[in-house]
């Protein structure tokens, strides 16, 4: 049986309201949170992403009370990231009604917490959220943290891999030079992350027009994720959806 190719619209939220803007920079309001989610569950999205974008930099927890909100509105998997530093504030995000769980930052600093996380939940409840950018490494992709602010010299396939062998369900990569850009998904990134690794692939940062989609999953995702031309209604998941099965690709419609 072959599984649908998923489509996600993410929610960047900082101080309460869904913001985007590129690379992280300049952001612009998109909205409320909790009424995007509502629209989108109801558009016909596949899954819902929900990153607490400056919860790192500020270093604090994911607001769960937004978290929650949200989560009474979906009835489709809901990720949330975004300042998750311990298996507790795992365990506290799935009771305020998240399905699954993306780690950044807090993993870089202590891979433990990977492991940690998969033991007690389940490797299928652990996103690993993997913000990267081309730079001066092995595989010539490094890992950013802090919304792409903060290089850390790590290898980005090192850090798959390793990650990976630890337990993660599912990664979410983002390319930080695509980010906003809307010039497409960075495609060489996702063949060669896909090399590297068997867990499902979330491809993220660079959808502009409805002709960018099918490459990436061509190049080896599994799952599409996008914002401001969701947000910014340049185009609906209907229509995501209609272009990728008119290419052959199984969607739920």
């Amino acid at each position: 049986m072959t599984l649908s190719k998923r489509v996600i619209p993410c929610l960047d939220v900082a101080g309460g309201r869904v913001v985007k803007g590129v690379n992280f920079q300049n952001l612009i309001d998109a909205g409320d949170p909790v009424e995007l989610a509502k629209y989108y569950g109801e558009a016909g999205a596949d899954e819902l992403t929900f990153l607490d974008i400056s919860a790192s930099v500020e270093e604090r927890s994911t607001t769960l009370e937004i978290v929650s909100r949200t989560a009474e509105q979906v009835f489709i998997p809901l990720t949330v990231g975004g300042g998750v530093r311990t298996a507790q504030d795992v365990d506290q995000l799935l009771r305020a009604g998240a399905d699954k769980v993306g780690v950044n930052t807090a993993a870089i600093n202590r891979p433990e917490l990977i492991n940690e996380i998969a033991d007690r939940f389940g490797d299928q409840v652990l996103v690993l959220s993997v913000d990267a950018r081309r730079g001066k490494t092995p595989s010539g992709f490094e890992v950013t943290t802090h919304g792409g602010r903060t290089g850390t010299g790590i290898d980005a396939f090192e850090w798959i891999i390793n990650a990976t062998s630890r337990g993660v369900g599912e990664i979410l990569l983002n390319s930080m030079d695509a980010d906003g850009t809307r010039n497409g998904y960075d495609l060489e990134m996702i063949a060669k992350v896909r090399g590297v690794t068997h867990v499902p692939l979330i491809a993220s940062g660079g959808a502009g027009k409805l002709a960018d989609f099918a490459p990436a999953l061509a190049a080896g995702a599994d799952a599409l994720l996008a914002a401001s031309v969701f947000h910014f209604q340049t185009f609906t998941i209907s229509q995501v959806k209609a272009q990728l099965a008119n290419q052959g690709y199984p969607v739920r419609r």
